[in-house]
This record gives C-alpha cells, sequence and structure tokens, in this order.
C-alpha cells in the first residue's frame, strides 16, 4: 500500500500554527511528522519548532508510522487523547469508526486480535469492504491500525512502569516476547530494553501500584468530575480522599480477562499542573494495565473533542464547556446501579447501592482505607433471593430487574460496554422487565459511551429545558445532534436558584 496521505494543505497551515503554539485542545486530533528527524510528535510537544517545509500532519498515530516515522521520546504520542470523532450523515464513516472503536478495546488484543474479518462478521459487511472504507478513512489498513495501538500501548508500560518484558509484551496483544521485541525494533528502530534503560519509569511503583500518566483535552471541569463520583461513591467499593485541593478518587475493580477473574484497585487525581490524570493500579492488575486504562478513559471521558461538542452546544448551555460525561469502569454495575437510582434521590440511591456492596460483594484487601468490597457480580446478583433484596430496601419491581440484567449478562447475551450495537442494546435493555426508555437511555450515555443519547423522558430535564413532554425535549434537542449526552449533563448542571430541589433520577445512579 502507498504511504498515506497527509492532511490537507489548508489544514496543514492550521495544525502548523496550533503546533507553534503548543494549543493543548488539539492534543490527539493530528500529530506532526519531522521529515529532518523522522519522529512523530504531539502537538503539545514542547521540543524547538520545526521549520515548516520539514512538517508533514497526519490525523492519526498510524499514519505518521505507516510513512515511516517514529514516536516521539518526549511528547510521547502514547499519551494523547484518542481521536473521538462522530459522525450522523456519512454512512461509510460511521462504520469506519465503529471499527476504529473496536479496534481500541484493549479486551479483544489476544494473538489473533480483532481482525479485519471478525470485525466485519459482528458490523455486518464484508472484510474487503471493511478494509476499503477503513483505508479510505484513516489512510492504513485495520492490522496497521492495530499494530501502532498495540506498540503504542507497550511503550508506555515501558516508560512508565517496571513490569518485566513479558508481561509488557503479554499485556499489549502481544503471544510472545520474540514478536512483540520483532515488531517494536521493525517500527521503532531501538529495542525495549534499550528504550527503558534511556530513562527512570515515570510513575514507577512507590507506594504500591504501578503508576501511569493519561492526557485529555481542555476545558476539562475537573471538579464537576469529582463531585460526580464523589456523590455516588458506594461504601466498601469507592471512596474519595484527600482533602478538597487535591481529592483523589479510589474504587476496587474486576477484570475478566484470558478465562481469569483478576481483582484490584485504583487510585486517580488530576494533575493540576498538566492536562493530565495521574493513576495507580494495584499490582495484581498489572497484566491488564492496558484494559484499565482503557476503561480510565472512558470512565473519566478522556477522550473527548471539547471544540466540537461547544462548536454544537455553547449557544444553548455557555456555562458548561467543560463538562463531561461520566462513564463507568463496568458496565453491568452501572446498569444495576441506574435500576437502583430510578425515582430517588442520589444519597437514596447511594444507600441502596452501599447495602448492595456490603450484601452481596466480595472482600478484597486494599491499601486505601475502608476500600475492602469489590461490587456484587451478574452471578451473586442472579442467585440472590427476594427476601434477601427486600431487607435491603429494593422494591420488587426494581428487583425483577437487577435479576434479569444479572442473568442476561451472565449469561453472555447483554453486552454493556463502548462498542457495543447501540439500537439493538437498547431493544434488549427495554425488553427486560422495569427497564424503559429513560434507564436505558442513560445506561447508552455512561456505559456505552453513545454520545448521541437522550432521556427524553428525564423530568428534571424537561423542567432544564422549559418543555412539559417527551416528544418536545426531543424536538428541542435535534439541533444537538451527534452530542445530546452532553448537552443533558448541561441541562442538569444548568446554574439553579439555591432553593432548587435536589433532583431525582436524573442523576442518582
Amino acid at each position: 500500500m502507498s504511504s498515506p496521505a497527509p492532511t490537507a494543505a489548508l489544514e496543514s497551515d492550521a495544525c502548523y500554527l496550533a503546533m507553534k503554539a503548543h494549543d493543548a485542545r488539539f492534543d490527539g486530533t493530528f500529530f506532526t511528522a519531522v521529515t529532518s528527524t523522522g519522529v512523530y510528535c504531539r502537538p503539545v510537544c514542547r521540543v524547538k519548532v520545526p521549520r515548516r517545509e520539514n512538517c508533514r500532519f497526519f490525523r492519526h498515530a498510524a499514519q505518521a508510522e505507516a510513512a515511516g516515522f517514529r514516536p516521539c521520546l518526549r511528547c510521547r504520542p502514547e499519551l494523547a487523547p484518542r481521536a473521538a470523532s462522530w459522525s450522523t450523515e456519512d454512512a461509510s464513516r460511521i462504520l469506519a469508526l465503529q471499527a476504529a472503536r473496536l479496534i481500541d478495546e484493549p479486551d479483544a488484543w489476544s494473538d489473533e486480535g480483532p481482525g479485519a474479518a471478525r470485525i466485519a462478521a459482528r458490523l455486518g459487511v464484508s472484510d474487503r469492504h471493511l478494509r476499503r472504507i477503513f483505508e479510505a478513512q484513516f489512510g492504513v489498513s485495520p492490522l496497521q491500525y492495530l499494530q501502532t495501538r498495540r506498540l503504542l500501548a507497550a511503550k508506555q508500560l515501558i516508560a512508565d512502569t517496571r513490569l518485566p518484558m513479558t508481561q509488557v509484551a503479554l499485556a499489549s496483544g502481544f503471544s510472545s516476547v520474540r514478536r512483540f521485541n520483532a515488531a517494536f525494533v521493525a517500527h521503532y528502530g531501538l529495542n525495549p530494553s534499550a528504550l527503558r534503560r534511556a530513562g527512570a519509569p515515570a510513575g514507577g511503583r512507590d507506594g504500591g501500584g504501578t503508576e501511569v500518566r493519561l492526557g485529555f483535552r481542555p476545558p476539562y471541569d475537573r471538579a464537576a468530575m469529582m463531585d460526580f463520583f464523589g456523590k455516588r461513591a458506594l461504601g466498601g467499593a469507592e471512596a474519595v480522599i484527600g482533602g478538597p485541593a487535591a481529592p483523589e478518587f479510589a474504587r476496587t475493580l474486576r477484570i475478566a480477562h484470558g478465562g481469569a477473574m483478576l481483582q484490584g484497585w485504583l487510585r486517580l487525581r488530576f494533575d493540576a499542573g498538566r492536562e493530565q490524570v495521574l493513576l495507580r493500579v494495584g499490582d495484581s492488575l498489572a497484566t491488564v494495565l492496558p484494559i484499565v486504562i482503557s476503561r480510565v478513559r472512558a470512565m473519566l471521558d478522556l477522550d473527548a473533542d471539547p471544540m466540537a461538542i461547544n462548536a454544537a452546544l455553547h449557544a444553548s448551555f455557555p456555562h458548561g464547556d467543560g463538562l463531561r460525561v461520566p462513564g463507568t469502569l463496568d458496565g453491568f454495575e452501572l446498569a444495576v446501579r441506574a435500576v437502583l437510582g430510578q425515582q430517588i434521590t442520589v444519597a437514596a440511591a447511594r444507600t441502596l447501592g452501599t447495602r448492595l456492596v456490603q450484601a452481596f460483594g466480595e472482600s478484597i484487601a486494599t491499601p486505601v482505607a475502608g476500600l475492602d468490597r469489590l461490587f456484587p457480580t451478574p452471578a451473586a446478583l442472579a442467585a440472590a433471593s427476594s427476601d434477601a433484596l427486600g431487607q435491603l430496601g429494593i422494591v420488587r419491581q426494581r428487583q425483577a430487574a437487577l435479576l434479569a440484567l444479572a442473568r442476561e449478562t451472565m449469561e453472555g447475551r447483554l453486552a454493556l460496554h463502548p462498542g457495543a450495537d447501540v439500537p439493538a442494546t437498547l431493544a434488549a435493555l427495554q425488553a427486560l422487565p422495569g427497564i424503559g426508555d429513560w434507564t436505558a437511555q442513560y445506561i447508552a450515555m455512561r456505559a456505552l459511551r453513545w454520545p448521541d443519547a437522550f432521556p427524553a423522558g428525564d423530568v428534571a430535564l424537561q423542567k432544564a429545558l422549559g418543555v412539559t413532554t417527551a416528544r418536545a425535549a426531543a424536538e428541542a434537542s435535534l439541533a444537538w445532534r451527534p452530542w445530546r449526552g452532553y448537552a443533558v449533563l448541561r441541562a442538569w448542571y444548568r446554574p439553579a436558584p439555591a432553593a432548587a430541589a435536589e433532583p431525582l433520577a436524573t442523576v442518582a445512579a
């Protein structure tokens, strides 16, 4: 295949200006390749600005690598937010972006990988058609795109951790160290061990666990995000620690991978001086660190493109340019919490969720005081009796919804994660007892990471929009597509009189 074409000439001039300004708003939206050095960088790189005639600009790291450029060791392209473009018009573009989204899921990084044939089957097209539209959209093949993702994930683990190279290779989706070394040397002209010797890991393992950095694009309302999770923290499974000036969010989690169930903990905080999140992960989850990183990025919505979102929403919601849609580390957990939060306050939903964790969650040891329980598994909830759930204060209608969710998830008929088929999942959710459009849309917004989710029947949302019916809310939202999920957050957080009542189901989950 021929070398991928860089961005158009007029666009390249704009890219050069953004690069000269080191503008973090463009981080991850393009990469600058320098012909005189053979290296490609992020727009925020602080090296001396290269001459204009030596610069080529690419939308994706895979394009730069396919053209023969190596990632910069200073700005580290693996830290850049991912490009999360959305479209509601171009079917081929939508299909290519959906394919890239599936490739971006580290859960699928086995030796076989999410190959073109498997992804094409998932999307209902031929693998030949998928490769054609993918190359037209990204300038590289699906295999080249996946290889870049794996190598950049490995590069981050080499730079930020002290994991043995065998674990780095396996965690990044390579079946052996030999294959990993061969791919790394072929792409970057540098042995992985030599890269690690070039400098000490930035995060290391001081204080237990492994620390890595995650980038995002400003503006970002850090306080609103931490406040959102802090108010909903379930006792035993989640906690906000540290002072108000530098709060940290800590929680337990489990990850199923390779036939094993891994359990552990994480802590995260925002770096006040940079557009970064500092993530520390317990040693028991080191082998699945790329998966944890991907889920935390989704949980904090770190890959959002605020410029595109604000262009559509700022006129209607000027107060919310830094708001992001909070996600989740586990789709099943989010769905359970959404059901528990139906028509009750945030505090009441938190109480029910904490009781559920204490009654059905497994115990776990962590270095964080009070963090000693895991959220219940689908199997644990599916086996729960009506009396046991009732003693927690969960009414029968919600009991039926929880049991149905647990059974469908446990038996593999319901997948609640980014990349899932949104229309099919919405239909499957609403077919369950006790789950209507509001709950399904809320789950799609946070667990499926669908930016156009819109719970039109939400009473608080209707009030914020100045309408009284779901149809009127839906009609008012058409101008905000495909970012209606972000419009929902801005409507919920729109400044209100101090005496306003606490919202009910809107944000209880």
